[in-house]
């Protein structure tokens, strides 16, 4: 007989190689009866030996307490997003540009359906399940490892004790669980989930993990970040070792020799993908050799390997009921249609932007118009055309108004732009649209801070700007209509986690004009506070590699106005990072670096980050003011012109010694 810690052993076994077959290879061998009895009986056992319960046993999927905030997890290799191809023509001008990279007549790729769902990682150790995260910015995630161990698609374990996998895969609700889990939330009078990756994602990123358990998500594997201890030469064969390991993989993928397979696979998929039971918007094409991979790189935001392929966009006719105007954080007018709800793709659409003016005269565009829309990559909704054909005479020309719809404040269309623009910074939807695009996550990342919350507290005037936030008290909140008084607290603290924001954050969440991410990590570099970037004249920012008159010209505008000058002040009374502080480690101080090609370690972000960390400048383009230009493979242009200029060209190896 044996004895129960074995017994345990056991049926931990028998179990997991169960699920492998369910979940993996979609070949069950038991009832799903006689599943439930082998789990019965070992819940009943631990429960007798808790002394030899592991983390990996089939019991511990759910576990834990609600949390309050989910914990920031870092990426060793950056999660990069993915170039798109909208049409033929543009997959062809990437496998034309990949041939030519290679020097090849043809290229092998590795297809696989675009998924519509949350991309995570998921880290083992030693063949463990120890972490997980969403993707996040790319290079940092949130920690979602016990919402992750709940997905029964998710093993613990893996038949295989590789010291170290990281493996990036998509999270997802089926369209029949959607469905499913939206007619429950309108019995409960919940608000019901636009789509089913909308779904996916309000579902894994629950604080509560027992939410998350209670939902049917499924994920599969499609790429890894870091690996120890798996040899591979192909995507194909990364794939294989996946599924060897009990990892769950896409039963549709497919490697494919040459455009011709590629195009024939995407039309395939594309016929298929209402059969389907999940959601696809298209099919990711990747290079398959290992070695091709490593030789192509990767830019900034994406690999150079790797393209999604995106279906046509999927149109439909309904009519035009009304147009409103939306006003954006800079004053902007935007008009959108109001029409006869229309199902586009599953997603039910009712609305869509047509521009501006010029647009809508372009098109042609009247009240009470049929008219033609997709969904642009389907994902925005997007009228194409009019339909004259089907006109009565009682459409009506439209024409946005000389006064904002919000405060009635005049409206001014700037020469040579598109735009008209309400000029009242005191303007209410102004004011809410600002404090969206300061609380938002490339900004200060203040989680909780929703749209109808942001309403009630420009209505209630608790907020005239967004320096008001880091003075609001749990009694303001408390006065609010439909906010508890633990979401008050939690919003408190994600307003109090804000403050320590980095000084770039601070100021690309302040909104100038034509200043976005990149460009604010550019000015704080170079002065070090708000205070010394307030004081620059225009002439001294032009000196600034990478500003030019308009970014220039915005900065000194926006500094030069009283009331932005008096919201810093406050900013800075109610805590908020003012300065900047790059790290002890100022090794490459006054250096500015360039780089060019495709870097092995590292993402071109990455790259800068790191440069910037050490204190010194990463810019984008070559001048005698340059110090180093990294090349790496297929260096570009810039090489050329940095030889030409003298300027020190360095490989990555030389780039990694200066600042390790």
């Amino acid at each position: 007989m044996q004895n129960p810690e074995e017994k345990i052993k056991r049926l931990r076994q028998q179990l997991a190689e169960h699920n492998y077959r369910y979940y993996v290879l979609d070949d069950p061998e038991i009832s799903d009866a006689e599943y439930d009895r082998l789990m019965r009986e070992l819940i009943s056992l631990e429960a007798a030996y808790p002394q030899w319960i592991t983390p990996d046993s089939p019991t511990q999927r759910v576990g834990g307490q609600a949390s309050d905030a989910f914990e920031p997890l870092p990426h060793s290799i950056a999660m990069l997003s993915l170039d798109n191809a909208l049409e033929e023509s543009e997959f062809l001008e990437f496998d034309e540009r990949t041939r030519r990279l290679l020097g090849r007549e043809t290229v092998d790729y590795f297809c696989e359906p675009k998924l519509d769902g949350l991309a995570v990682e998921l880290i083992y150790e030693n063949g463990r399940f120890i972490a997980g995260s969403t993707r996040g910015d790319g290079l940092v995630g949130e920690n979602i490892s016990q919402n992750l161990r709940t997905i029964k698609t998710i093993p613990l374990s893996l038949f295989q004790p590789i010291p170290r996998l990281e493996v990036r895969g998509e999270v997802l609700l089926s369209k029949q669980a959607f469905e499913k889990l939206n007619r429950q939330r309108q019995a409960e009078d919940e608000p019901l989930f636009a789509n089913p990756r909308n779904a996916a994602a309000g579902s894994l990123r629950q604080l509560d993990p027992q939410i998350t358990a209670s939902r049917p998500l499924e994920i599969f594997c499609y790429g890894a970040g870091q690996v120890i201890g798996l040899d591979y030469d192909s995507h194909q064969q990364l794939l294989q070792a996946f599924k060897k390991l009990g990892l769950r993989i896409n039963p549709l993928v497919r490697p494919c020799s040459g455009v011709a397979e590629v195009i024939r696979y995407h039309r395939e998929m594309s016929e298929r993908r209402d059969q389907l039971p999940y959601e696809i918007d298209g099919i990711v094409v990747k290079v398959n050799r290992l070695a091709d991979q490593e030789r192509l790189g990767a830019k900034t935001k994406s690999p150079r390997w790797a393209i999604a392929y995106k279906f046509p966009a999927q149109q439909e006719t309904t009519q035009i009921l009304d147009i409103i105007v939306q006003v954006g954080r800079t004053g902007v007018l935007t008009p959108v249609a109001v029409m006869r709800p229309v199902k586009i793709g599953g997603v039910e659409v009712s609305r869509a932007t047509l521009h501006n003016q010029d647009e809508i005269d372009r098109k042609d565009i009247r009240l009470g118009d049929w008219v033609l829309v997709q969904r642009a990559g389907d994902v925005i909704p997007e009228v194409v055309k009019s339909i004259a054909s089907r006109r009565d005479g009682t459409e009506k020309k439209f024409t946005l108004p000389e006064t904002c719809p919000e405060c009635g404040s005049h409206t001014v269309r700037p020469e040579g732009e598109a735009a008209q623009r309400c000029i009242n910074l005191a303007c209410p939807a102004q004011l809410r649209e600002r404090i969206r695009h300061f609380s938002s996550k490339k900004a200060m990342d203040i989680d909780g801070l929703g749209e109808k919350l942001i309403e009630q507290l420009v209505e209630k005037k608790l907020v005239k700007d967004v320096s008001d936030l880091y003075f609001l008290q749990e009694k303001d909140l408390a006065a609010l209509e439909r906010i508890a008084e633990k979401s008050a607290k939690n919003l408190l603290q994600a307003i109090a986690a804000s403050r320590r924001r980095p000084l770039d954050r601070v100021l690309f969440g302040l909104g100038l004009r034509f200043v976005g991410e990149h460009l604010s990590r550019v000015l704080v570099n170079h002065y070090g506070s708000l205070d010394k970037l307030a004081r620059a004249s225009e002439e001294e920012l032009l000196n600034i590699h990478e500003i030019g008159p308009q970014v220039a010209r915005s900065v000194v505008d926006f500094f030069s106005t009283a009331e932005n000058l008096r919201i810093l002040e406050r900013l800075q009374k109610g805590g908020v990072t003012m300065q900047w502080q790059p790290g002890t480690d100022t090794r490459l101080a006054g250096k500015s670096f360039c780089f060019t090609g495709s870097l092995q370690k590292y993402s071109r972000e990455q790259a800068e980050a790191l440069v910037i960390q050490k204190g010194g400048r990463a810019v984008s383009s070559i001048s005698t003011k340059t110090d180093y230009l990294v090349a790496g493979e297929t260096a570009g242009s810039k090489l050329a012109k940095a030889q030409t200029l003298g300027v020190k060209v360095i490989t990555e190896a030389e780039f990694e010694q200066l600042v390790r």
